[in-house]
């Protein structure tokens, strides 16, 4: 390597090094914060869980890093310092932009899971031996064992 490098690539290095470490930093940060939800979402069944935060985690490294290198090329030659820290801030801002729409895209499917969990775990809105009001307006009175004519 040349002694002067060229600011241009000084600020490419700078990009993927900040990128890289920033993108690391929360994927295990949803990672371990993840889990708990994961272990509850799926009632215990901890292998399953962690199996599911290791895809979520592999598929959220996939996306940045691709979001990443396919913002490397700056959009002007960066011949000073103001313009290699103008043009860092820029390319940084737009891959913590992508990492926080990845991190609420994450609690958003973790959510997701938890709530199709705890609702199947709910009891019926009604209780089959209350009486319910049929379109018409009449009372249906519960029969033993038949179920009333929606007509």
């Amino acid at each position: 390597m040349e002694a002067n490098m060229n600011p241009t690539v000084v600020t490419y290095l700078a990009y993927l090094l900040l990128s890289v470490a920033l993108t690391i930093w929360v994927a295990r940060t949803l990672f371990r914060n993840g889990q708990p939800f994961l272990d509850d979402a799926f009632g215990g069944e901890e292998r399953l869980a962690r199996s599911v935060n290791h895809l979520l985690v592999v598929g959220f490294y996939l996306i940045n890093f691709g979001y990443i290198t396919l913002n490397l090329k700056l959009r002007k030659e960066v011949l000073t310092a103001q313009e290699a820290i103008e043009a860092l801030s820029i390319q940084v801002g737009l891959v913590l932009l992508v990492l926080g729409g990845m991190h609420f895209f994450n609690l958003f499917i973790f959510s997701r899971i938890r709530k199709r969990k705890h609702e199947v775990a709910m009891p019926p809105p009604v209780s089959p031996s209350e009486r319910l009001m049929n379109m018409k307006g009449d009372y249906c009175e519960p029969n033993e064992g038949t179920v009333p004519d929606p007509a």
